[in-house]
């Protein structure tokens, strides 16, 4: 088939691509075009091997399945099965190691005190005793619950170098993503079903996109081929919304990661998948190992790849994650307006609609999209 012969088109071969792609081809049995910039399946969940230690790594910074969505956990497990890998994140501040998200050994360990978790509101309200109105930014809704020095410690650092903007600019809402405890429990997550694609992420998207009724043009601008695609075809559109417009109402920001790897000649670097450095004198972010996400897989034990990570502020090119400010939201919701105002085009995902999606969200979007919006229209839904 011709590219004009498309009745259904999907921009990007990510999960939210990926899942509506499988969903046309295999419920409704039509030809479906996937159009990828890249030169891979996979979005940011793509993963690869390392060719020296044979170790596979997420290349776009480790990427860890959980939901408690028993529906969506029943839909991603046709494609793959998951190990038992559980997600703790560690910090590494002053040379000193300390549990995130911040629990009662963190604030056991960083006041070298010994409290009992009926404790911890009364020490803790002795620090945040000063915030005496509603938070108004992501700064003050870190010191009213965690006070000023954990929060310098281990907060707004990391935050200025991942996002590139001061903390007092961005909403408090997403300070509502770390979890602050008062036992000592170190789970990073608490759904219900958590892990690692066996035989990893890229696997599992070749089985999703594996119908025969499904055509991947890899390394293709959607933009230098939309005026080839048929007219009154169903568009699905995963990239970022103000380049969708040919940002008639200004661009978006958006923030991107860049990745230094290393092999290393010892048999385990740090002892864990992720460590943070919240220090703002230490440029990256974090450093990855990701022989610790397959504890399954029996990998040599000469060496070891790491990846440090850092965090940059993006035009466009390459965007990972929007940043949520006040002035980008109302330019974001002008696009949105506007989208929705198009028939049979459909524009989400995380660059989409310009929210932080975990992976579980996402497909639970693209699930919905493709039901509500897209299946209901075909005559033989």
């Amino acid at each position: 088939m011709e590219i004009c012969d498309y009745s259904f088109v999907v921009v990007g071969s990510g999960l939210l691509g990926a899942v509506i792609a499988e969903r046309i081809a295999n419920c409704l049995n039509k030809p479906v075009l996937v159009i990828e910039k890249r030169n891979h399946i996979g979005g940011n969940c793509y993963s690869e091997t390392d060719a020296e230690t044979q170790i596979e790594y997420h290349k776009y910074g480790t990427h860890i399945f959980h939901t408690s969505n028993e529906r969506v956990w029943k839909y991603v497990n046709q494609f793959t099965t998951f190990n038992a890998y559980r997600h703790q994140v560690l910090a590494c501040y002053k040379d000193k190691i300390y549990q995130l998200p911040i629990n009662l050994e963190t604030i056991n360990s960083f006041f070298n005190v010994n409290l009992k978790p009926y404790q911890v509101d009364k020490f803790m309200a002795e620090r945040t005793s000063l915030q005496t109105h509603q938070p108004g930014n992501f700064e003050e809704k870190a010191i009213s619950l965690l006070g000023k020095e954990l929060y310098e410690a281990f907060i707004k650092g990391y935050t200025l170098k991942q996002w590139q903007i001061d903390p007092c600019q961005l909403p408090a809402s997403i300070f509502n993503r770390l979890p602050f405890r008062k036992n000592y429990d170190e789970n990073y997550f608490f759904d219900n079903w958590q892990g690692i694609p066996k035989d990893g992420y890229t696997a599992m998207f070749e089985r999703m996109l594996s119908n025969k009724k499904i055509h991947v043009l890899l390394n293709t601008d959607f933009f230098d081929v939309r005026d080839q695609l048929k007219k009154d075809a169903c568009l699905v559109y995963s990239g970022p919304i103000d380049r969708f417009f040919n940002y008639k109402y200004g661009k978006l920001s958006w923030r991107t990661l860049r990745f230094e790897q290393e092999v290393i000649e010892v048999e385990d670097y740090q002892g864990n998948s992720v460590i943070n450095f919240p220090e703002i004198e230490i440029p990256y972010t974090r450093i990855h190992e990701p022989k610790h996400l397959h504890p399954e897989r029996d990998y040599t034990r000469e060496k070891t790849v790491i990846f440090k990570e850092y965090s940059l502020k993006d035009n466009g090119s390459d965007p990972f994650y929007p940043i949520s400010s006040a002035d980008n939201i109302k330019i974001f919701d002008r696009y949105k307006e506007e989208a929705s105002q198009l028939p049979n085009v459909f524009i989400s995902g995380r660059l989409g609609d310009y929210k932080y999606y975990d992976m579980h969200q996402t497909i639970a979007r693209a699930l919905e999209i493709f039901e509500i919006g897209i299946l209901p229209k075909n005559p033989l839904a």
